[in-house]
């Protein structure tokens, strides 16, 4: 995955609490086997039966920053409801809070989630289209008026995504350890020689 620093953009309001994977991500789509494609599903259904749902209007569609209500990515624990709004062209997603599980899919692949207090996602669902910035460096959102707001993020998940470090490149991280393991490990197992 690529480093992540900074990213000032164009905000798109989803003004929708307890949007759930099922809402990102609609079942139907999940037979697929690569992790590339997925952006033209996201909201589907929402897509499909709303006249002018709010995401496809010509303002919003470039903009690189989601804000929405409260539990974003509730439901299912399904990857591809992350993979599909970064697919899509999203790098942040800003909320008054998210679903664990899907906090802990989108820091794997490059997503930031930024969750803020309801009042500071009030003034941005309000502002927007507005461009904001976004900077995992100095763990802050400044605001459309100016205003800088810190926002929480753990440390390991913040030093992973500015380094754009992703499970296989933690695991080469240690390539030097593991190989001194597989030398110098125990290598008797069972006999699989027949008995008879």
């Amino acid at each position: 995955m690529e480093p992540f620093e900074t990213v000032t953009g164009a905000i798109a309001p989803l003004d929708r609490a307890n949007v759930d994977t099922d809402q990102i991500m609609p079942k139907q789509f999940l037979k697929r086997i690569e992790r590339t494609g997925f952006g033209e599903f996201v909201f589907w259904d929402w897509r499909q039966d709303e006249e002018d749902f709010v995401l496809e209007r010509p303002e919003y569609r470039d903009a690189p920053i989601l804000v929405a209500g409260p539990n974003f990515g509730s439901g299912s624990s399904r990857e591809h409801a992350p993979w599909g709004l970064q697919d899509w062209g999203y790098k942040v997603v800003i909320a008054p809070s998210f679903a664990d599980i899907f906090r802990s899919n989108c820091s794997k692949i490059g997503l930031l989630t930024v969750e803020l207090p309801e009042a500071e996602v009030r003034a941005l669902l309000d502002a927007a289209p507005c461009a904001v910035t976004v900077s995992l460096e100095e763990r802050t959102v400044t605001m459309p008026d100016g205003r800088v707001v810190p926002f929480p993020l753990d440390d390991k998940v913040r030093e992973n995504l500015l380094n754009g470090w992703d499970d296989i490149a933690l695991t080469l991280l240690r390539e030097d350890k593991i190989a001194e393991y597989e030398r110098t490990r125990e290598r008797q197992g069972p006999s699989t020689l027949s008995l008879g």
